[in-house]
């Protein structure tokens, strides 16, 4: 228990970490209050309200300096560690208990009523009692002395459950990355729709249509990627939930000081931390997957040719390049000429965004 308070000290307060708490970019955890404290105290003149942040800027990590970029919400647009949160509570739950001498009672055997169960058979995997070894069921099973077993099991589920706490954390890390990236497409989209609408604007009512048409695959694109990223990250946040109920079991079932009963439970909950500690069934997200600057336009040809405008494959792009030395007149410019052909027709399939987990599916990429 020392040791999991080691880890819920705030480097700012230095103090248990108080709700809410804000996990950054970098997976560093915060209480909000101390977050907002040090960005107010070291950027004075941005405007707040209530007390609150309302406009964006920089925040520099107290525990690796890592530098994140806030948006208009401040530090009250970072997401909650709602994990570390419910682990704060255990925890003082655990401290608050008074401690209570609780009454010990042995199981005894249900074949030889009288006898109380004090020994293991490996063979069955069962707790049992000395009468079944030596004239019972268990007579020509292997046996070991049940506290030696005992302690072999409550260290394995130790293990697994500091295993899904890692887990757990991972899975809280790839949500974060999946909200930053969703947040990235949105803010790409949006800016391939800019440079769009400034090309199209030059162009006057004949190429409004257009415009209309080449803004709406920028949008639609968009809002696949984010449908995608969000579907994405709500499976994660629900598996994330399963292990934290496999996690609070776990903590129950580590307070069972009968070692019989300890047993009897605990060979179900370990095959449960081992399916929980799988996440082969969900897909990962390519590196690259947010971008959406294969939206490019550009006008070379004639008025006359307007009415085929579309989005440039980088292909295309590459090959007119080649061409601009001869073209002379028709040299491409940043704001002239007109644009040729389409882009794909289906954005890229989701791979794999933390380089620790394997891809689970993957399709060729835009």
């Amino acid at each position: 228990m020392d040791n999991l308070e080691k880890q819920l000290i705030c480097p700012i307060c230095l103090e248990m970490f108080t709700k809410p708490v804000v996990i950054l970019p970098c997976q560093h955890n915060l209480c909000r209050k101390c977050a907002n404290d040090v960005f107010q105290a070291a950027n004075p003149y941005l405007p707040t309200r209530s007390g609150s942040l309302t406009s964006g800027g920089r925040f520099r990590c107290p525990s690796c300096r890592h530098e994140v970029v806030l948006d208009r919400h401040g530090v009250y647009g970072l997401q909650r560690n709602l994990l570390v949160e419910n682990i704060i509570d255990m925890f003082k739950q655990e401290s608050s208990r008074p401690t209570q001498e609780r009454k010990e009672e042995t199981p005894m055997c249900d074949v030889h009523e009288d006898e109380k169960i004090n020994i293991y058979c490996v063979t069955h995997g069962v707790p049992t009692c000395s009468m079944c070894k030596v004239f019972g069921a268990h007579k020509d099973c292997e046996v070991a002395p049940l506290g030696t077993v005992y302690q072999t099991k409550r260290s394995e589920l130790s293990d697994g459950i500091a295993m899904m706490v890692g887990n757990n954390d991972r899975i809280q890390g790839i949500i974060s990355q999946l909200d930053e990236a969703c947040r990235v497409i949105e803010e790409n989209g949006r800016r391939q729709k800019t440079k769009v609408c400034e090309k199209f604007d030059q162009l006057y009512s004949v190429l409004e249509e257009k415009k209309r048409q080449m803004s709406q695959k920028v949008t639609t694109e968009q809002e696949e990627k984010m449908n995608y990223i969000q579907g994405l990250t709500k499976k994660y946040g629900d598996h994330l939930e399963e292990s934290c109920k496999v996690v609070e079991r776990g903590f129950q079932t580590m307070e069972e000081t009968e070692m019989a009963l300890f047993l009897q439970n605990a060979r179900d909950l370990l095959k449960k931390i081992e399916d929980a500690s799988s996440t082969a069934h969900l897909d990962k997200v390519e590196r690259g997957y947010e971008k959406m600057d294969h939206y490019k336009v550009d006008f070379r040809r004639e008025r006359k040719a307007l009415g085929s405008l579309d989005f440039i494959r980088d292909d295309d792009d590459e090959n007119e390049e080649e061409g601009d030395g001869e073209a002379g007149e028709g040299a491409r410019t940043v704001s002239g000429g007109a644009a040729v052909s389409a882009p794909p027709a289906q954005p890229s399939a989701p791979q794999q965004i933390n380089p620790s987990l394997s891809p689970t599916r993957s399709s060729p990429s835009t």
